[in-house]
């Protein structure tokens, strides 16, 4: 069983704009609303793809009732804990060039009560050989070293655990270690303390660096530039391929609802490469933090080209 983690859920309010001019009045073109958080949109790819999962977190009052009932009428299995506080909602604006602006609220707080009763639910739904997908931002309050007490928890109980973070999570969250992190370059240079003018080749190093805390799997995101996949048997550099964009939000969380999926289900390195950029390319092809459909899916999987590196 796959299980999704969103501490800190939202419902995404996404707007569409012509062009967003600061300090004046922007009249809005659509406006729709999804469940959303980083955990929730994995179990949105997982479901597209034929596979099963549970999402679960924190919600917290009318906002919180609301996104759980959003999460039910897309088919998704939820199973959260309600606390104190009320859900956050963020605010993406998409202008007509596809440039994304994000407004994000800080969401709710919870007890260290509250943590403990939520990482045991996450033992009951995963079981002894599960999935689990940790992703996102914190709570307020919450320690910096949630995600790393948690995945230390859930590897005893015999899960392997995705961590998707940045930050202090990310940072605490490789020392427990999880099976498979997914930086973004900008994610992977800070936490090594290096410029942002670093050359993509000097990401592989770091990479290796990340496997070396005794990983499995190494995803690094570049964006509309493609993504570097990482083991310690195989290391291939992917690079995109054209499509209509609509929205880059949830790419990355795609990204990692395939990885997960395909790692549940024992896929090979390419085909795990392929169906993870697949997912991840077709979903910026969508409006707010929908999905791809399958069949854009398979259509895209074979059209990547894959640059093995020694």
């Amino acid at each position: 069983m796959i299980v999704t983690v969103t501490m800190n859920p939202a419902l995404d309010k996404t707007v569409d704009v012509d062009t967003l001019v600061p300090k004046a009045l922007n009249r809005l073109l659509n406006v729709r609303v999804d469940p959303g958080g980083k955990g929730v949109n994995v179990s949105k790819i997982i479901k597209v793809l034929g596979g099963s999962s549970v999402a679960t977190g924190f919600v917290g009052g009318e906002t919180g009732r609301e996104l759980k009932r959003l999460i039910d009428s897309r088919g998704l299995i939820g199973d959260f804990i309600e606390v104190d506080g009320t859900t956050r909602t963020n605010l993406k604006v998409v202008d007509k060039d596809s440039s994304l602006t994000e407004l994000n609220e800080p969401g709710i707080k919870v007890t260290a009560e509250e943590i403990s009763r939520l990482l045991k639910k996450i033992k009951d739904l995963a079981g002894s050989n599960g999935l689990v997908v940790l992703s996102g931002s914190l709570p307020r309050e919450a320690p910096e070293d949630t995600y790393k007490v948690l995945a230390q928890q859930l590897a005893l109980a015999g899960a392997k655990v995705i961590i998707d973070a940045d930050g202090p999570s990310f940072r605490a969250g490789l020392m427990a270690p999880p099976y498979l992190v997914k930086p973004n370059r900008f994610e992977i240079l800070q936490y090594f303390g290096l410029s942002p003018t670093t050359s993509d080749q000097e990401l592989w190093p770091l990479a290796q660096k990340l496997l070396d805390l005794g990983l499995s799997f190494v995803i690094v995101s570049l964006g509309s530039d493609g993504a570097m996949f990482v083991t310690k048997e195989k290391r291939a550099l992917v690079r995109t391929v054209p499509v209509s964009v609509r929205s880059t939000v949830g790419a990355g969380d795609s990204l990692v609802g395939a990885a997960a999926l395909a790692i549940e289900s024992g896929l090979n390195f390419e085909q795990t490469v392929r169906l993870c950029m697949a997912a991840s390319v077709g979903a910026v092809t969508t409006e707010g933090t929908n999905p791809p459909t399958l069949d854009l899916i398979r259509e895209l999987e074979p059209k990547f080209e894959l640059t093995f590196i020694n």
